[in-house]
């Protein structure tokens, strides 16, 4: 009994197993129709693909070629155009030798009483480009009257401003001289008598030795005194010179020859450029205004005097005041 039961439990099994592999090819062949479609699908789409690809292919091909046709149409076209052009030119000179040729045609044939029709229209119609091209011409001609005129009238105005620059400049020259003239007479005055201090042309020269002890760019007491007189007489006369007149005094330091041996000084120039800040500065200290000053230093390079005697080197050892423009 125990056998024929456990018979029939492996025999009810079955079933379950068949139906189980039948599920499992089903959805095996499911799947696998799925693939295929999917491949068919894919298949179509790039097919479509690949014509559209190959019809925008001929399309490019087409456009290129109607490109290329368009470009010999307008190298034609501009060929043409040069042509015409070169026609026209011949055109014009031919009807201004007709024009010459029909004006003694035309005498000949009044003269003669002989002309036909047709060679009354051809004079007519020459007759009228003629008269065309005389109203261009006499366009051309005005406006080019036009152009010379205002040319001219601008030449006229830019001289006028020239000479009117010219004038003003002249102007203030004459004034600076006018103020640099009465600067000299009251430095002049000032000055007078006094040893070490000469006019040099258009320059007060002032010996070192009267502003500086020997080797040095301090102002001596005597120095100091004679400076700040100069800067009250300076100050007096710019406050007369108007404002728009450029003017400067000058301050010029000047050295001899001779080698110099100090710290502060190594060459003549640092002396001669030391010296004459100095002169500036105390100026500016007195109230002259800054713009109108300026320092230079030539060094031992503007001898007055060319010896090597002690005096000819005094003399060379100077500061010099000069009044002038900018």
């Amino acid at each position: 009994m125990r056998r024929r039961g456990a018979r029939s439990n492996g025999l009810d099994a079955w079933p379950g197993y068949v139906d189980a592999l039948s599920t499992l090819l089903m959805v095996i062949i499911f799947v696998l129709l799925v693939f295929v479609l999917a491949q068919a699908f894919l298949s179509v789409t790039l097919s479509g693909r690949t014509s559209a690809l190959d019809r925008l292919s001929r399309e490019m091909a087409q456009l290129n070629q109607l490109l290329s046709l368009e470009k010999g149409r307008s190298h034609a076209l501009e060929l043409s155009v040069a042509t015409l052009r070169a026609e026209h030119a011949r055109d014009v000179d031919t009807a201004s030798t007709l024009s010459a040729a029909v004006a003694g045609d035309a005498l000949k044939l009044s003269a003669e009483n002989k002309l036909t029709a047709d060679a009354q229209g051809q004079v007519t119609l020459l007759n009228q480009q003629l008269a065309e091209l005389q109203k261009q011409l006499t366009a051309i001609a005005q406006a080019l009257d036009l152009s010379q005129a205002a040319v001219k009238e601008r030449d006229t105005r830019i001289t006028d401003l020239g000479n009117k620059l010219n004038l003003a400049l002249a102007d203030k020259v004459e004034e600076l001289k006018r103020y640099r003239s009465e600067f000299f007479g009251r430095l002049s005055k000032l000055l007078a008598g006094r040893p070490g201090i000469r006019v040099v042309g258009d320059r007060f020269v002032f010996q070192s030795e009267v502003l500086f002890p020997i080797g040095s760019a301090e102002l001596s007491p005597a120095g100091r005194e004679q400076m700040t007189q100069l800067a009250h007489t300076l100050k007096g006369i710019a406050a007369e010179i108007p404002p728009d007149l450029p003017w400067i005094l000058r301050v010029d330091g000047h050295a001899d020859r001779q080698p110099i041996a100090h710290s502060a000084f190594p060459t003549n120039w640092e002396l001669s450029a030391a010296r004459a800040i100095t002169v500036v500065k105390l100026l500016i200290a007195e109230g002259v205004k800054p713009q109108n000053l300026a320092a230079t230093a030539f060094s031992q390079f503007q001898p007055l005097d060319a010896g090597d005697s002690p005096d000819a080197f005094a003399r060379n050892r100077r500061i010099e005041l000069r009044l002038t423009d900018r």
